[in-house]
């Protein structure tokens, strides 16, 4: 569009989008390009490893290229396409280091359709060809624009048609008339869908798009077409006649429709409509073209993060970003990064839950305990039917000297008592667990002062674990979640220890000679903290966390080889791990505890929370022998 157009207000709006997200990893190319003319295309799968940098498909992080309106710059004799390139370079050189899965354009690529604009245009994508995947759909200057979907020939569809993009790993197909297109691009360790609609679908264009819904019902899609919605001055958006059109017909019957982008209309804006599935859709415009030189090629960058559940959204010009800062005009310099609430914002998803009416996640199934056995473990305990001959129900109470069995067969078999006067409630059953824990069960502790109460579970006076020294090295893991809201006062509350003061161990460099000879605990702040007095050294090397998150679970794991010690949370490497040197650990033949930590021998509060399945392995294992390894997604 060159003008405003009233049909709404009288500008165009905008899209939005995200810089790129730095994503390292090495990609699997491959997808199979399905009919260029399939009405109900069979499902494709997509991946693509061209351009500068292998694309990482397992990468929770990858963004989707959004340009809008280009036609200023394809303008019969004052054409400069220049800004166009050098968008395409910046693509295909960020291609591997942002982990760009697409780029899309939203239509009105010229300002004519003219055969000249469009041959123009076409050479300029060439720049992108074969090593960005994308997808370009007519607007109404690139065409007749009284005209639908069912138009006929054109220059566009001769250089825009299926057949440019046939030889592309994403490329699905095209409807008959061969103005609409949908690709499938695998990010994320996942397929997702990409609609391609023509500036003005016809039913037949209409019914095309529902069969190849149809055809890949479990793909979240992302709907791009030209005119969908306009924006007032403050980037509030809704939608265009057409938009309403596509919305009705299409969109808010289909719930794996999560977003949709549009440009024609400026300025920039963004809404959010509820679908018939009570789900957000996100409904936002793009288009720069009334900015300086045409929009100078302006890239809106979708940056999708699985793990943050976030989708960053950025503006900028790669043509002007490239110049020189002191060389830059004052229309160069306001115009190479838009940073307005429309332009640069961030959108909260949390994709799982918004994707599971239509592609619901299957959680992993337990695993038996003789699959997370390595060599090494001498004790693995789990609150499930195969650890507790007498589990329980979720809810109900776990019995004063109920036994949960050593599953290792090393005979450290952990019995449950109460602190204090605590009552039935201090210790239950749950259902309650880590994604990626073996056993889908835990415990609950409801520990706390004021008074002291809590619960434990200690191994036997005589057992085998109380005197190991692990001075081969060892690894300690466990599940937990801490509730939320995290309510009390559970400073210092323990979650793993022996039993025994460092100073019956003969060490002396402790805070307090009554502290235990190991422990792993809550500090005030949220930090884990675990200390051990050596075997061998006079030291307690004691390793810190950050902030741990409440509300959900995490996995923890401490690893020593021998020689030093390392602290892990959800398989990261914590900073605060000591240098210097730790090899073993000094047990005094008393018992192993889960949930509370003694001083000078006697049990304070107990945990606060849930605690899952734990295990001890006589030598240091790496992140990927952990107990997560079977399931590498986000934790739950």
């Amino acid at each position: 569009m060159s003008a405003p157009e009233r049909n709404s207000p009288g500008r165009r709006a905008v899209l939005q989008a995200a810089v790129a997200i730095p994503a390292a990893g090495a990609a699997v190319p491959v997808l199979g390009a399905g009919s260029a003319q399939a009405a109900a295309p069979a499902a494709a799968t997509a991946a693509g490893s061209t351009g500068g940098g292998r694309f990482d498909e397992a990468s929770p992080r990858f963004g989707i290229a959004v340009l809008p309106d280009t036609q200023y710059l394809f303008d019969a004799d004052s054409a400069d396409p220049e800004p166009l390139r050098a968008s395409f370079r910046h693509l295909v050189s960020e291609r591997g280091r942002g982990n760009i899965a697409f780029m899309t354009h939203l239509g009105d690529v010229t300002e004519h359709g003219t055969e000249d604009e469009i041959r123009l245009a076409a050479d300029t994508f060439r720049t992108l060809h074969g090593k960005v995947p994308y997808s370009v759909l007519a607007g109404n200057h690139d065409i007749n624009s009284g005209t639908d979907d069912q138009r006929g020939d054109s220059a566009y569809l001769k250089s825009f048609g299926p057949r440019r993009f046939a030889g592309l790993p994403t490329f699905g197909g095209a409807s008959p008339d061969g103005y609409n297109s949908w690709h499938v691009i695998r990010a994320a360790g996942r397929r997702w869908l990409i609609l391609a609609l023509d500036w003005r679908v016809s039913q037949d264009g209409m019914r095309w798009a529902q069969g190849v819904l149809d055809a890949h019902p479990t793909l979240p899609t992302v709907l791009t077409t030209h005119d969908l919605a306009w924006a007032d001055d403050e980037g509030a958006a809704q939608l265009s006649d057409n938009g309403r059109r596509l919305w009705d017909g299409l969109v808010r019957g289909n719930d794996q429709i999560f977003l949709a982008l549009g440009g024609h209309y400026w300025p920039p804006g963004r809404t959010v409509l509820t679908n018939d599935s009570d789900n957000d859709v996100h409904i936002q415009i793009t288009n720069y073209q009334d900015r300086y030189y045409g929009g100078a090629g302006m890239i809106r960058h979708y940056g999708f993060d699985l793990a943050r559940n976030v989708i960053d959204v950025e503006t900028f010009s790669p043509w002007l970003l490239a110049r020189d800062p002191a060389e830059r005009t004052p229309l160069e310099a306001e115009t190479v990064e838009l940073s307005s609430p429309v332009d640069r914002f961030t959108l909260d998803i949390d994709f799982e839950r918004r994707f599971a009416g239509f592609s619901p996640v299957v959680p992993p199934r337990p695993r038996p305990a003789e699959a997370v056995m390595p060599r090494g473990t001498v004790a693995y305990w789990r609150f499930d039917a195969s650890g507790v001959a007498s589990a329980g129900s979720a809810g109900s109470p776990v019995g004063t000297g109920t036994v949960i069995r050593d599953l290792s067969g090393h005979g450290n078999d952990l019995t449950a008592a109460r602190l204090h006067d605590s009552g039935p409630g201090a210790l239950t059953w749950s259902d309650d667990h880590h994604r990626g824990q073996p056993a889908h069960a835990s415990l609950r502790f409801d520990g706390g002062k004021n008074p002291d109460r809590g619960a434990v579970l200690t191994t036997s006076a005589r057992a085998p674990l109380n005197s190991e020294k692990f001075t081969s090295g060892y690894t300690l893991e466990t599940f937990i979640r801490l509730p939320e809201p995290f309510e009390g006062d559970h400073a210092w509350m323990g979650i793993l220890s022996w039993e025994g003061r460092n100073s019956d161990a003969g060490k002396t460099t402790g805070w307090s000679p009554d502290e235990p000879t190991c422990s792993l605990n809550l500090s005030p702040e949220r930090f884990l903290q675990f200390v051990v007095y050596p075997h061998r050294q006079n030291a307690d090397p004691t390793s810190w966390s950050h902030a741990v998150p409440v509300g959900r679970w995490m996995h923890i794991a401490v690893v020593n080889d021998g020689r030093r010690t390392v602290m892990y949370v959800d398989g990261s490497k914590i900073a605060r791990n000591p240098a210097q040197p730790s090899t073993g650990i000094a047990t005094l033949g008393k018992p192993f505890v889960i949930g509370a930590t003694q001083f000078d021998e006697r049990f304070g509060q107990g945990f606060y929370g849930w605690i899952g399945d734990t295990r001890i392995v006589t030598r240091a294992l790496t992140p990927r022998e952990f107990m997560t390894a079977a399931d590498r997604n986000r934790n739950s």
